[in-house]
């Protein structure tokens, strides 16, 4: 198995960054999983505009998580140096964003693809019974529910589709749980959006280097003009979901909910979970999409005024 971005490296990198950039980034928490692990919450900037980064939704996809971990130190690094990220000048760049970053969403299902099942689990035996011991491609949280299939975007739609793709209840993927934001990290993240009001988020995601930038025809106002930029600085291209994954996700309920640009990046091309020695090339295309989400939302919102 290739080595793992877990629950506890990330832990452990966040409390690293606390010592090494105190003044610059801020650490808080936005709840629980359903196994009592932080759902860690990163600040960086003073801005009144506000972008929203999340990653490892999905169990199997925790490189998300090491991606954006990185950028963000990579923020801080400019910062506290005073040099420019590219051509950006990220003193001014931050009076005006705000950026807030969850990095992984879905800890416990994390751990269940990395580390797979301890007999200390408190859902040991029916976890067992839904993976048959194997959690290599293990994508829901800790009680089966794919939180990505958790909002309210289409929710009843979700899970009539289930029935069609023959998910007949909890397990690795797609059962989209008892009802919308049933689950304590869905829940969490969702309250977190209301409370913030941000004014674009990216969902990250891994794989097949494409932009999922609308919902079910709904398009919100410089949604595709941000998305097509985003694809003029990667190698990734725009694309609209089909079937089953068009439900329930975290952008479609943004998009649905607020009517402003959300997007599902999935990142890197090959099998999940993708390994980490594919995060410096993942990282160099996709970096003009996490500073483009920055600096394009503030360009545009400012141009309103």
């Amino acid at each position: 198995m290739h080595t793992a971005y877990t629950y506890d490296i990330l832990t452990q990198e966040v409390e690293r960054l606390k010592k090494e950039y105190p003044n610059i980034i801020t650490y808080r928490s936005i709840g629980k999983s359903l196994c009592g692990r932080t759902l860690h919450w990163l600040t960086i900037g003073t801005g009144s505009i506000r972008v929203f980064y999340n990653g490892a939704h999905h169990g199997m996809e925790w490189l998300t998580a090491a991606l954006l971990m990185r950028f963000a130190e990579d923020c801080a690094v400019a910062l506290q140096q005073g040099k420019k990220f590219g051509e950006v000048n990220l003193y001014e760049l931050f009076d005006d964003v705000t950026l807030e970053i969850v990095p992984m969403v879905n800890p416990d299902g994390v751990e269940l693809a990395a580390r797979g099942l301890s007999e200390i689990n408190p859902n040991y035996q029916n976890l067992l019974a839904m993976s048959g011991g194997d959690f290599t491609e293990w994508q829901a949280n800790n009680r089966g529910v794919d939180l990505n299939h958790n909002y309210n975007a289409m929710w009843n739609e979700s899970k009539a589709a289930e029935k069609e793709n023959g998910i007949l209840g909890a397990g690795p993927t797609r059962y989209s749980g008892a009802s919308p934001e049933s689950e304590p990290e869905s829940r969490a993240v969702a309250d977190f959006t209301r409370r913030q009001q941000f004014d674009l988020v990216i969902a990250f995601h891994s794989q097949g280097q494409v932009i999922y930038w609308d919902f079910n025809g709904e398009i919100p106002p410089h949604g595709r003009e941000i998305g097509e930029y985003f694809a003029t600085v990667s190698p990734y291209v725009l694309d609209q979901t089909e079937g089953i994954a068009s439900y329930g996700g975290y952008k479609d309920w943004f998009i649905h909910t607020f009517r402003k640009p959300g997007y599902t990046v999935e990142i890197g091309l090959g099998k999940n979970p993708l390994p980490m020695e594919m995060l410096p090339q993942i990282y160099k295309d996709t970096k003009g999409i996490l500073l483009g989400g920055l600096t394009e939302t503030v360009k545009r919102l400012t141009a309103q005024k």
